[in-house]
């Protein structure tokens, strides 16, 4: 089959699988399309590149070829399909020559099969560590992932859990499935944040995140007590696991600890659920790994044409 470019994202063909497996919803159809609608520059336009067995979503700035979904908002990317090391190796006829290809938030999978198909294209293409991940393992259930925490760091998760208890009460976990009364909710905790993260979420970034909770999969979870909201979670669920996109929680309530209790209620819900992991996606924040998380590296491609 012939090279295919577009950039209508009703048209290209996203019904195939990622090349790297549970990467969520992000080298998806909905999150990239409302991604581009919401965040594309004027200066750029969309690429997505298919031959029938594999499609690549690319974003072309002048001579600048990447994924796209800025890293900073899209956690995996990955191309899509069983053909891509063949469709990897035709990308040059698209760039022609002179093109710099920079593709980042790769798992290992997409860096390889990128990798392979653009060294036999003649290329020379650079991998290097770009990111982590933050996966919990909850294969098992909730007991055997108690048993995984270690003694440390599940004394350190009950101990958190009492102190919400005692200084707020009881703690409630509430899914919304659909967006219009809990996602204020969020974008309210979101913007009480202390530093840089409470004004990340512009009124550009609010439409966009709306826009996204709106499709299959989405959702916004809410931690309530007697006396409110104390913390809310942006988040996307399939069967291979809950990823926990972005969250807030009340400032006045820290000594409660409350994100950490949304978190904590968050993975018991997935594991009793039979969720096989729960994703706090990219960083290395040190919370994250005394909740038992494992470090998944991404990659950064670069190569020139």
């Amino acid at each position: 089959m012939g090279l295919i470019v577009t950039d209508d994202w009703l048209a290209a063909e996203f019904d195939l699988p990622a090349v790297a497996p549970a990467t969520g919803p992000f080298p998806g159809r909905h999150f990239l399309a409302t991604w581009a609608h919401h965040r594309l520059s004027a200066a750029a336009q969309p690429a997505i590149v298919s031959d029938g067995a594999g499609l690549i979503p690319l974003i072309r700035d002048g001579d600048l070829w990447s994924f796209a979904g800025e890293p900073d908002l899209t956690d995996y990317h990955s191309p899509l399909g069983s053909g891509i090391v063949s469709l990897a190796r035709r990308l040059p006829e698209l760039t022609g020559t002179g093109a710099r290809l920079v593709l980042d938030s790769l798992p290992k999978e997409a860096a390889a099969g990128l990798a392979n198909g653009l060294a036999a294209a003649g290329l020379h293409p650079r991998v290097g560590r770009h990111q982590v991940a933050a996966v919990v393992d909850l294969t098992g259930g909730w007991d055997d992932f108690l048993d995984r925490l270690g003694k440390k760091n599940r004394h350190e998760l009950f101990r958190k859990g009492r102190r919400f208890h005692d200084r707020v009460g009881p703690a409630v976990l509430e899914a919304h499935e659909r967006p219009d009364s809990a996602l204020p909710e969020f974008v309210r905790l979101h913007r009480m944040s202390i530093g840089e993260k409470g004004s990340f979420l512009t009124e550009s970034l609010e439409a966009m995140f709306h826009d996204v909770a709106t499709g299959p999969g989405w959702q916004v979870d809410l931690l309530l007590y007697d006396g409110g909201i104390a913390a809310a979670a942006l988040a996307y669920s399939d069967p291979t696991g809950y990823y926990l996109y972005n969250s807030g929680y009340d400032p006045a309530l820290a000594e409660a600890s409350p994100g950490i209790s949304l978190v904590a209620a968050l993975l018991e819900r997935s594991a009793r659920a039979g969720l096989p992991r729960l994703d706090l996606l990219k960083g290395d924040e040190p919370y994250k790994f005394r909740l038992g998380a494992h470090a998944r590296p991404l990659y950064r491609l670069e190569a020139e044409t």
